[in-house]
């Protein structure tokens, strides 16, 4: 048997090899994918060889993340719950299809993954995999009740590894988890398990990465501009840009002014709610300063028939069905929407927030001559044909009044 295993060369990873590799006699695989955690990827090839792979797939997918899955979804104006960002959700159905791809190139018979039973995560791996190789088999052994009795705990990991010689470091305990991507930084579990805790408080600022506090941010605003063509930023200031070089850029502007910080208890996929602390810099940016650019140039009943399918946007990415046949129509409707979302948007950046400062397009269809309380030069609207508008669109509430009394209407 031959198993794609989703390997970062820490802890969990490591321990998942060896005991995955043992338990199923197998030949192991190791696939490490790259979507911008800043991680140490240097010496992961020797430590999964040491831990008993094979072989070793380490890429560096950041651009193709940019491009193919935050840059469609920024356009979809996606955020879950009206807050989350989706960092992680997204990342996932990118990393399973490139471990689809690989396995079916090795000859692999099933892919493995060390996703928690309780989370999100499972379920995105699996769900991306069923889409693309219904037939793979998947190996989840968090899901295994002999995995779980021989692992209750960090310890037992530890143990096991010093066991069987297996190269790692690792700590007894750690206060939260982390997840970080290109697009975000996600802090849960541990001390992140009570939601009464401030996790913005001054005794804990040492936990974030990607962003200063609000209140240590520089006092002095700073002016960006971002050029957009069909919805997508092509350039900052000006200066033409990869969505990668995109995301990197607002990473470090927004970081520095402490934007894109959010703490909330989010409902989970498989049914329980969970407390998430999130950073996303670059995204709260891109998300703000795209709906500006959508402001000027989007007709209104488009722009409201995209809204009004943005929650099931966000909770298709957030439950994992990025390849579920509904999502790629939806992703059809939004890049209708966004072909005249062009033109450039002038954002202020200060403490922890981001300010328009000014928005133009040569797709506008913002008139002055139009919206003017002074008399309209171009004759366009007629005053008076309100009148008009106003009883039509009052006549049913009169009616109504009428039959069942304007009292039930209080």
């Amino acid at each position: 048997m031959k198993i794609l295993l989703a390997y970062s060369g820490g802890l969990d990873t490591s321990v998942l090899l060896s005991w995955i590799k043992e338990k199923y006699n197998a030949e192991m695989v190791a696939y490490c994918a790259n979507v911008g955690q800043e991680e140490e990827l240097s010496g992961l090839e020797e430590k999964s060889k040491k831990t008993g792979a094979s072989k070793i797939y380490i890429e560096d997918l950041q651009e193709e993340f940019a491009r193919d899955f935050i840059f469609p979804m920024m356009q979809a104006g996606a955020i879950y719950e009206g807050q989350y960002f989706l960092g992680t959700s997204i990342a996932r159905p990118l990393i399973a299809k490139r471990m689809v791809e690989i396995a079916k190139a090795e000859g692999c018979d099933a892919i493995a993954h060390g996703a928690t039973g309780k989370g999100n995560d499972q379920v995105r791996f699996e769900l991306a995999a069923a889409a693309l190789a219904p037939d793979l088999k998947i190996i989840a052994p968090w899901r295994d009740e002999t995995f779980r009795a021989q692992f209750p705990g960090r310890k037992e990991m530890i143990d096991y590894c010093v066991a069987q010689g297996l190269p790692v470091e690792a700590s007894m305990k750690k206060p939260y988890s982390m997840d970080r991507n290109l697009l975000h930084i996600s802090y849960e579990a541990g001390i992140m398990e009570d939601p009464w805790f401030d996790a913005f408080c001054p005794e804990n600022k040492a936990m974030f990465k990607l962003s200063v506090a609000p209140e240590d941010a520089p006092d002095t605003p700073e002016f960006i501009e971002l050029d957009f063509e069909k919805g997508n930023c092509v350039a900052i200031d000006g200066k033409k840009m990869t969505p990668l070089e995109v995301m990197q850029t607002l990473n470090k502007l927004g970081g520095k002014h402490g934007i894109g910080r959010v703490d909330m208890v989010e409902n989970r996929f498989v049914g329980m709610k969970s407390r998430g602390v999130y950073e996303t810099p670059g995204g709260a940016i891109l998300f703000f300063a795209h709906r500006q650019m959508e402001s000027i140039t989007m007709d209104r009943d488009t722009m409201h028939l995209r809204d009004s399918l943005i929650p099931k946007y966000a909770e298709l990415v957030y439950n994992g069905f990025w390849y579920a046949p509904e999502r790629l129509a939806l992703q059809a409707l939004v890049t209708e929407t966004q072909k005249n979302v062009t033109g450039t948007v002038r954002v202020k950046l200060y403490k922890g927030c981001c300010y328009v400062a000014g928005r133009k397009s040569p797709c506008s269809l913002y008139n002055p001559d139009i919206a003017t309380m002074e008399a309209d030069p171009t004759n366009a609207y007629d005053q008076d044909d309100a009148s008009g508008f106003i009883h039509l669109n009052a006549l049913r509430l009169k009616v109504n009044a009428k039959v069942n009394g304007p009292e039930n209407m209080m």
